[in-house]
């Protein structure tokens, strides 16, 4: 018998079987065991933070009046149960009453959240308790001018976060196709930024994601942590899961000492080396949330054109319920346009949602690429994709192409980031 997969798939899974003698390579996680207490290391976190004084030393010490708390939305799949009670505990031990406390979510350029899906994600105790406000990119009366950055562009960001005595944030830190990790800075930008400033920080994407940096000499990173610290980011708490969501790191404190260190252990865990690119690629979205859409399913895409030779197929596997996801994602794709004129296009005038265009076009140009989703075959179409009703049978079909062909399987596609071994 050969190999045998079952690949996330929405909250399921779809199977798939290699024939008996294919050696292909499979790139999984470096896992780490779960935290056996994951609140407890919260706990522990707070008491003994990263650069930074303890979470209740600090807040007795400045006593804020308005406190913000910034949070993920629900595309990010974050371990609130661990978060929130010995944070909740750490105000209560402060003395700083429920209508001090403010949560505001970091949706960057996606939509709000329903009070519905908010108590889904944060739990109803939660929103019961206390404000939860979802950011709105494009709403200016909710933004302020906080100046400019080193690079020129604007800096608009949620006056919530401004106006807040004490200000902290909520992540998880997981490898990201051009930013080079999330978590940390990310939550402001572009979590409370304003659109046009989330559009030119990430205009550098375009030149960064075939030849990603350091994290430390990323420049797109470098500008979101220059506008957490002109936003004044006080205290972060930020995990490291594995790929089933589970914790095996949390740091809290300074918001770069900190979120540094958990880039190190993330970076071990989902950077894993491959020797050669191959014909054809299996790459799992991971399914829900991370392949909710289309827009949130390119980084399982991007990740699988790493390993992939130019002429060889990519096969994504990924629900999309959603659909595209995004709306000028989805006029660009179905504008007509080719692979070569999207990337012209993003090129010459960068819009956010074109650029997830570039992330399917720069694939298209090179490779096939055929789609196992919820999409039909009409809409699958503008994505330069063929749908396949069944990841077995597009294998097959792949393969019955090309029988010699070397095969990489990504059951975690949209989190482990392949990276060539140097020669």
């Amino acid at each position: 018998m050969g190999l045998h997969f079952d690949l996330a798939y929405g909250t399921g899974t779809l199977p798939l079987d290699l024939p008996d003698g294919l050696e292909p390579v499979v790139l999984v996680a470096n896992e780490q065991p779960a935290l056996p207490d994951a609140v407890q290391a919260v706990r522990d976190g707070l008491k003994n933070p990263i650069g930074a004084e303890p979470l209740v030393k600090q807040l007795k010490d400045k006593k804020p009046e308005k406190i913000v708390v910034v949070v993920n939305d629900e595309t990010r799949p974050t371990p609130y149960y661990a978060f929130f009670p010995p944070l909740v505990e750490a105000f209560e031990e402060a003395g700083i009453r429920d209508d001090q406390v403010t949560f505001v979510i970091a949706t960057g350029i996606h939509d709000p959240h329903s009070k519905e899906l908010n108590e889904k994600t944060y739990g109803k105790h939660m929103t019961d308790r206390f404000k939860f406000i979802s950011h709105i990119a494009k709403d200016d009366d909710s933004l302020v001018h906080m100046g400019r950055f080193d690079s020129g562009y604007e800096f608009y960001v949620n006056k919530l976060a401004v106006e807040a005595d004490f200000l902290i944030t909520v992540g998880v830190v997981m490898p990201h196709y051009f930013a080079g990790f999330s978590g940390g800075r990310k939550s402001i930008l572009p979590g409370l930024a304003g659109f046009r400033t989330v559009e030119q920080n990430h205009a550098r994407m375009v030149e960064l994601m075939d030849n990603l940096p350091p994290i430390r000499q990323n420049p797109v990173s470098l500008e979101m942590i220059e506008a957490a610290r002109m936003v004044g980011v006080n205290f972060i708490i930020n995990a490291v899961t594995g790929s089933n969501k589970e914790v095996v790191k949390i740091v809290a404190g300074d918001l770069v000492a900190a979120w540094y260190e958990a880039v190190e252990t993330s970076s071990s865990m989902f950077e894993i080396p491959f020797e050669k690119q191959v014909d054809i690629c299996v790459s799992s979205a991971c399914g829900y949330p991370r392949d909710v859409n289309m827009y949130q399913a390119q980084k399982a895409l991007d990740h699988a054109d790493r390993i992939t030779r130019d002429g060889g197929t990519i096969i994504l596997v990924t629900e999309s319920p959603s659909g595209y996801g995004e709306d000028v994602f989805e006029r660009w794709m179905r504008e007509g346009m080719t692979p070569q004129q999207i990337m012209d296009r993003i090129r010459t005038n960068f819009v956010m949602g074109g650029h997830k265009a570039y992330g399917f076009a720069k694939v298209a140009a090179n490779k096939k690429f055929i789609l196992v989703s919820s999409l039909s075959a009409e809409d699958s179409l503008p994505l330069f994709a063929t749908k396949a009703e069944s990841v077995q049978a597009a294998f097959d079909a792949a393969l019955a192409e090309n029988p010699g062909a070397t095969v990489a399987v990504l059951p975690q596609g949209s989190l482990t980031l392949p990276v060539q071994s140097e020669a």
